[in-house]
């Protein structure tokens, strides 16, 4: 799950508002707070920390996504087409696996 759709669901789950969650991070305004819940900014290590004492959970849980997303060893071709696997439903990403696992990869010189 995306970062901001964490933020999103914990503070409704919380019952934090926007205000509230601005007012328990060091150097957040109500801005900055909503720019991370709609996925316009990534908080930075001391905000995701205060996020999770917030929220009551590990910071882990908050930034499991986001490695995911931002791990260098994939490449932009991997980012996409994560991202587009997970917006689809598991019909289609049961699908979609099928039809990967179909293809073979052509020996060279044929």
């Amino acid at each position: 799950m995306a970062l901001d759709t964490t933020l999103r669901l914990l503070s409704k789950a919380s019952g934090l508002s926007v205000v509230d969650i601005a007012t328990a991070i060091p150097r957040a305004g109500v801005s900055t707070v909503n720019a991370w819940l709609k996925g316009d900014k990534i908080p930075g290590k001391d905000q995701i920390d205060a996020l999770a004492r917030t929220f009551g959970v590990p910071a882990g849980a908050l930034l499991g996504e986001l490695a995911s997303t931002l791990d260098p060893a994939r490449s932009k071709g991997e980012h996409d087409l994560l991202a587009a696997y997970r917006k689809l439903n598991s019909r289609q990403q049961g699908a979609l696996l099928e039809v990967a696992r179909s293809m073979k990869p052509r020996a060279q010189g044929k």
